[in-house]
């Protein structure tokens, strides 16, 4: 009928006589006002399917009707901003604002998802703003999940073992005890709701029992299968019971990765000397004491092996290069990664600028660094990058050893453990404090001649640290 309006009212035909007509046809006899009425609530039914439709009828038909057009658009009013308030008015947090979301934070360029480790928080427990209340275990690091606000944990809405990426939401932390007090009840009614069958369900569980009851009564039972015997060359194996399946870590199994990786991609060699500790050790001895009182920090060897490090790869360059493609990259700074061994896995924390550094910034850089990664507080920025690795596997007694190059690196030094042997000095066979040094290169770059000289000048220096002050 619509349609057939607006054809009338196109061809120019008079607007009031049509609608009069019309509706005349569709009910006779009607009044005036009963037909502006009936007009009004035809095109409410018609909003509904449509305001454009309804304002399209209003502007077509009613052009001479003032009485009807006014209650058409009262209509469109009224029933307009309802639909609006429905559609734009929908919540994203509670009413009140009392609920926020504690969320997984930035992670790292390199690194776009972790694992859920372990909640440091259970749920009703209160927190303070900025209060770590969850860990999440990286390929490098172990970052904590932040309270946003002071209040209490609600639920948490993650489970641990879960893989999340930045902005997950972890856990809910009301403002106030409320929303915790008033959850705690509905959840007891709908556990309790949940333990108790309905009696429809009760009738359906009794039927299939009386058939269950009658059935064994008709089966025979059948007789146990003998177990298979065993031939004399099969092993007896430990039965799985006696052993655990538990997940790698995310640091693990990177650590994993990059050491295949390494071993994958390097023509590895390692190249061995021994060091004689006297002097160095001696040093030590004589000015540990003001050391302390001057820094602040202890006097260790590390800093005297990274100074020697910094002079040998100053001698030979090619060392602190990489392969790049089919380029060769020279580095034209020095950054020194230590590899720090922690209950969670290998770290190698970075010794930024170590040529500009002396034997107390040194020795503070690496506490504070290993002190970090033990915390499991340390930062991708402090991990990243780095040109060569010193690993020292004395600290656990290691005598000698075959250390894996650390990529993007092309060698790396490992120290092991001091050991007293008789060594010939002056002709003259004496016991010393020694050390075996062992350095793994990537022979596609570093020759062994290069490889060798590197390892002598660092036990040059070491033997006789007054060389550092001549430059010789």
């Amino acid at each position: 009928m619509l349609a057939s309006l607006r054809r009338k009212v196109a061809s120019g035909r008079s607007s009031a006589s049509i609608l009069g007509k019309s509706l005349q046809a569709i009910r006779p006899g009607v009044s005036a006002s009963r037909v502006s009425s009936n007009a009004g609530k035809e095109m409410l039914s018609v909003q509904l399917r449509g305001i454009a439709h309804v304002w399209n009828f209003s502007h077509l038909v009613l052009p001479g009707c003032s009485a009807g057009l006014t209650k058409t658009r009262d209509a469109i009013c009224i029933i307009q901003p309802e639909a609006i308030m429905q559609t734009s008015c929908r919540a994203f947090s509670s009413g009140d604002g009392d609920l926020v979301d504690a969320v997984v934070p930035f992670m790292g360029e390199s690194i776009s998802d972790g694992t859920l480790a372990t909640f440091l928080k259970k749920p009703g427990d209160r927190v303070k703003s900025d209060e770590p209340i969850a860990q999440i275990e990286t390929d490098k690091v172990t970052i904590d999940v932040v309270s946003p606000q002071d209040g209490v944990i609600q639920e948490y809405v993650a489970k641990e073992g879960e893989t999340v990426e930045p902005g997950t939401r972890v856990a809910v932390i009301s403002k106030s005890a409320e929303g915790v007090a008033a959850a705690a009840p509905t959840e007891k009614k709908s556990e309790k709701a949940a333990s108790e069958p309905s009696p429809a369900e009760a009738v359906k569980e009794d039927k299939p029992k009386a058939k269950v009851e009658a059935s064994p009564a008709a089966a025979k039972p059948k007789a146990p299968s003998p177990p298979p015997k065993r031939t004399a060359s099969e092993p007896v194996l430990p039965p799985k019971e006696r052993e655990r399946r538990v997940p790698m870590t995310r640091l693990r199994k990177r650590v994993a990765t990059r050491l295949k990786d390494s071993q994958n991609t390097f023509a590895m060699l390692t190249t061995f000397n021994e060091v004689d500790m006297t002097n160095l050790m001696k040093l030590r001895s004589d000015y540990k004491d003001a050391f302390v009182e001057k820094h602040g920090v202890k006097l260790g060897f590390m800093s005297g092996f990274v100074k020697a490090t910094v002079s040998a790869l100053q001698h030979q360059p090619i060392v602190n290069a990489v392969i790049d493609g089919d380029d060769i990259i020279y580095r034209d700074y020095i950054d020194i990664s230590i590899a720090v061994g922690t209950s969670k896995g290998l770290v190698v924390p970075v010794v930024r600028d170590a040529d500009k550094m002396n034997f107390a910034e040194i020795e503070k850089t690496i506490n504070n660094l290993a002190k970090k990664a033990n915390d499991g507080t340390i930062s991708i920025d402090e991990m990243a990058g780095g040109s060569f690795t010193i690993s020292n596997g004395g600290v656990y007694g290691s005598l000698l050893s075959t250390p894996i190059i650390n990529p993007p690196q092309s060698a790396i030094l490992g120290m092991h453990s001091i050991v007293s042997r008789p060594m010939v000095v002056g002709g003259t066979v004496v016991p010393r404090p020694m050390m075996y040094i062992a350095l793994t290169y990537d022979h596609r770059l570093i020759d062994g001649r290069e490889a060798v000289f590197f390892l002598r000048r660092i036990k040059d220096v070491v033997e006789d640290p007054r060389r550092l002050l001549l430059d010789v």
